[in-house]
Protein backbone atom coordinates (compact mmCIF):
# COMPACT_ATOMS: atom_id res chain seq x y z
CA UNK A 1 0.00 0.00 0.00
CA UNK A 2 1.36 3.49 -0.53
CA UNK A 3 -0.16 6.82 1.05
CA UNK A 4 -1.01 9.34 -1.37
CA UNK A 5 -3.04 12.66 0.26
CA UNK A 6 -6.35 13.23 -0.86
CA UNK A 7 -5.02 16.32 -2.34
CA UNK A 8 -2.20 14.81 -4.72
CA UNK A 9 -5.18 11.88 -5.38
CA UNK A 10 -7.43 14.27 -6.48
CA UNK A 11 -4.73 16.03 -8.91
CA UNK A 12 -3.81 12.62 -10.27
CA UNK A 13 -7.37 12.52 -11.49
CA UNK A 14 -7.68 15.68 -12.93
CA UNK A 15 -4.38 14.68 -15.24
CA UNK A 16 -6.03 11.82 -16.49
CA UNK A 17 -9.08 13.98 -17.07
CA UNK A 18 -6.91 16.29 -18.89
CA UNK A 19 -5.53 13.04 -21.28
CA UNK A 20 -8.37 12.30 -22.31
CA UNK A 21 -8.72 13.55 -26.10
CA UNK A 22 -10.64 16.32 -26.84
CA UNK A 23 -13.09 15.29 -29.11
CA UNK A 24 -13.77 12.07 -26.92
CA UNK A 25 -14.33 14.78 -23.74
CA UNK A 26 -16.52 16.92 -25.55
CA UNK A 27 -18.97 13.84 -26.42
CA UNK A 28 -19.23 13.31 -22.75
CA UNK A 29 -22.91 14.43 -21.47
CA UNK A 30 -24.10 15.33 -18.25
CA UNK A 31 -21.34 13.44 -15.76
CA UNK A 32 -19.74 14.37 -13.11
CA UNK A 33 -16.49 13.17 -12.25
CA UNK A 34 -15.93 12.67 -8.26
CA UNK A 35 -12.88 11.59 -5.88
CA UNK A 36 -14.63 9.11 -2.55
CA UNK A 37 -12.01 7.81 -0.13
CA UNK A 38 -14.01 4.21 -0.85
CA UNK A 39 -17.41 3.40 -2.22
CA UNK A 40 -19.57 0.10 -0.51
CA UNK A 41 -17.11 -2.09 -1.85
CA UNK A 42 -13.58 -2.14 -0.85
CA UNK A 43 -12.51 -3.66 -3.45
CA UNK A 44 -13.84 -1.63 -6.34
CA UNK A 45 -11.62 1.01 -7.74
CA UNK A 46 -14.34 3.29 -9.53
CA UNK A 47 -17.80 3.02 -10.43
CA UNK A 48 -19.94 4.26 -13.25
CA UNK A 49 -23.20 5.89 -11.59
CA UNK A 50 -26.01 6.77 -15.12
CA UNK A 51 -27.55 6.38 -17.97
CA UNK A 52 -24.85 5.32 -20.45
CA UNK A 53 -25.36 7.63 -23.86
CA UNK A 54 -25.83 4.34 -25.77
CA UNK A 55 -29.04 3.63 -23.82
CA UNK A 56 -30.56 7.39 -22.89
CA UNK A 57 -33.04 7.39 -25.73
CA UNK A 58 -34.88 10.28 -24.53
CA UNK A 59 -33.10 11.07 -22.09
CA UNK A 60 -34.45 13.62 -19.67
CA UNK A 61 -37.28 14.68 -22.18
CA UNK A 62 -36.79 19.12 -21.89
CA UNK A 63 -36.49 17.97 -17.78
CA UNK A 64 -33.13 18.68 -16.05
CA UNK A 65 -31.81 15.49 -15.05
CA UNK A 66 -28.67 14.96 -12.39
CA UNK A 67 -25.49 13.91 -14.14
CA UNK A 68 -24.39 10.56 -14.12
CA UNK A 69 -21.32 10.07 -11.54
CA UNK A 70 -18.23 8.66 -11.68
CA UNK A 71 -16.64 7.82 -8.72
CA UNK A 72 -12.82 7.17 -8.39
CA UNK A 73 -11.67 5.41 -5.28
CA UNK A 74 -8.55 6.54 -3.04
CA UNK A 75 -7.90 4.08 -0.39
CA UNK A 76 -8.62 0.80 -2.74
CA UNK A 77 -6.44 2.15 -5.62
CA UNK A 78 -3.68 3.11 -2.64
CA UNK A 79 -4.00 -0.56 -0.98
CA UNK A 80 -3.32 -1.91 -4.41
CA UNK A 81 -0.63 -0.48 -5.44
CA UNK A 82 3.27 -0.48 -4.14
CA UNK A 83 4.42 2.76 -5.19
CA UNK A 84 2.94 5.98 -6.35
CA UNK A 85 3.82 5.83 -10.11
CA UNK A 86 1.60 2.52 -10.00
CA UNK A 87 -0.84 4.68 -8.28
CA UNK A 88 -0.61 7.37 -11.42
CA UNK A 89 -0.62 4.66 -13.67
CA UNK A 90 -3.75 3.07 -11.90
CA UNK A 91 -6.16 6.06 -11.68
CA UNK A 92 -5.48 6.99 -15.45
CA UNK A 93 -6.70 3.13 -15.80
CA UNK A 94 -9.62 3.23 -13.60
CA UNK A 95 -10.95 6.92 -14.97
CA UNK A 96 -10.66 5.60 -18.92
CA UNK A 97 -12.93 2.41 -17.79
CA UNK A 98 -15.32 4.28 -15.99
CA UNK A 99 -15.75 6.93 -19.04
CA UNK A 100 -16.18 4.01 -21.07
CA UNK A 101 -19.01 2.64 -19.33
CA UNK A 102 -20.72 6.03 -20.20
CA UNK A 103 -19.99 5.31 -23.77
CA UNK A 104 -22.03 2.24 -22.84
CA UNK A 105 -19.01 0.12 -23.40
CA UNK A 106 -19.31 -2.79 -20.91
CA UNK A 107 -16.36 -4.94 -18.56
CA UNK A 108 -16.19 -7.68 -20.95
CA UNK A 109 -14.77 -5.47 -23.86
CA UNK A 110 -13.02 -3.50 -21.29
CA UNK A 111 -11.05 -6.48 -20.49
CA UNK A 112 -10.49 -7.20 -24.51
CA UNK A 113 -8.97 -3.87 -25.00
CA UNK A 114 -6.48 -4.26 -22.04
CA UNK A 115 -8.58 -1.72 -19.72
CA UNK A 116 -10.54 -4.31 -17.24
Amino acid sequence: MVAVSRERFEALVAQALDEIPDDLGELMENVAVLVEDEGDDPDIWGLYDGVPLTDRGDYGAGVMVLPDRIYIYRLPICAGCDTESEVVEQVGITVVHEIAHHFGIEDDRLDELGWG
